[in-house]
């Protein structure tokens, strides 16, 4: 069995997935006292909601739940469903007549991929719902309409999705939950490419062409169409400015699996979580484990996705 996010005790996920339209969203939920959190935002062009709860300066000391979803900045209204469904089960900050959930949100662009379509109120909803311990991979929830190597667009472009992946050292644990929808290739430990923009005979390797002065084709070759998601959770006992340090840690992971990474095209955030009272070694020890376990998590994210002969132009 693979190791996941969930290894870390007190986490589950859910997925919201409508096939038919090409989108979904994912539901990161805390255990019942909520979870410590902060996120490094590393790409220019994001769509985000209640990220001002996520400083540590912030009065709000945890938070709730992670909502990752499809449909541009339309799909963030997801996130008023997973806040019915924590209100209901009575989990968020206590406000003196009623709790308020706490969900900060982050979107990926998939609205090309199938109908002009975003996840409701209801997705969110149910992707709380369907939240459990075993997490499914591939092309589901927020990875529903994911893709990469879009150099040249979608037409070259491959089908990414879901991934996780976590590690341990003695009682720490690091998982990762990666959804990636980015405009680079994806590759494996040793620099092969995994999936990426394909030319007439194999892989185009998009950061060779661009670095050589190839111009980027196709719609995707704009700001925001192109987002990686990352989650990272611990059961290290970690406060919101050391978690902070774990998530701009972690996104050189995506720069070791992602190529190129970071470009004017892309919205990525990382967020990072503590769910427990572990004490680290050291909160390098953290930072370091969070690298290896999102690496794993953007490799799982293609190949553990499917549906790619649904794109057109990239049936075999």
């Amino acid at each position: 069995m693979s190791s996941q996010i969930t290894d870390v005790a007190g986490i589950l996920v859910g997925h919201s997935t409508d096939r038919g339209s090409g989108t979904g969203c994912t539901v990161v939920l805390a255990p019942e006292e909520g979870m410590r959190a902060a996120v490094h935002i590393r790409g220019r062009a994001t769509g985000t909601r209640e990220f001002d709860a996520l400083s540590p300066r912030h009065l709000v000391p945890r938070i709730h739940a992670l909502l990752l979803t499809g449909g541009s900045a339309f799909g963030l209204v997801a996130a008023d469903g997973a806040m019915r469904w924590l209100a209901e089960h009575h989990r968020g900050f206590d406000a003196g007549v009623g709790v308020v959930p706490i969900v900060p949100s982050a979107v990926i662009f998939d609205l090309a991929f199938g109908s002009m379509c975003w996840p409701q109120p209801d997705d969110g909803y149910r992707a709380c719902e369907a939240a459990q311990q075993k997490v499914e991979e591939g092309s589901v929830g927020a990875g529903t309409g994911a893709t990469v190597g879009k150099a040249f667009g979608i037409t070259s472009a491959m089908k990414s999705g879901v991934g996780t992946w976590a590690e341990a050292r003695g009682e720490v644990v690091v998982g990762s939950l990666a959804v990636v929808n980015a405009f680079g290739d994806v590759r494996d430990g040793s620099g092969a490419i995994l999936a990426g923009a394909r030319a007439e005979n194999g892989f185009l390797d998009a950061r060779r062409y661009l670095a050589d002065g190839g111009a980027p084709g196709g719609s995707f070759a704009r700001a925001g169409t192109n987002t990686t998601l990352v989650v990272v959770a611990t059961n290290a006992r970690l406060e919101r400015q050391e978690l902070r340090s774990v998530a701009e840690m972690t996104a050189d992971a995506l720069a070791q699996r992602i190529t190129p990474v970071g470009t004017q095209y892309d919205g990525d955030v990382i967020f990072a979580v503590s769910a427990g009272d572990v004490t680290p070694a050291t909160a390098l020890s953290v930072e370091l484990l969070a690298q290896e376990a999102t690496a794993m998590a953007i490799e799982r994210s293609v190949r553990m996705a499917v549906g790619t002969e649904e794109i057109p132009g990239l049936a075999d």
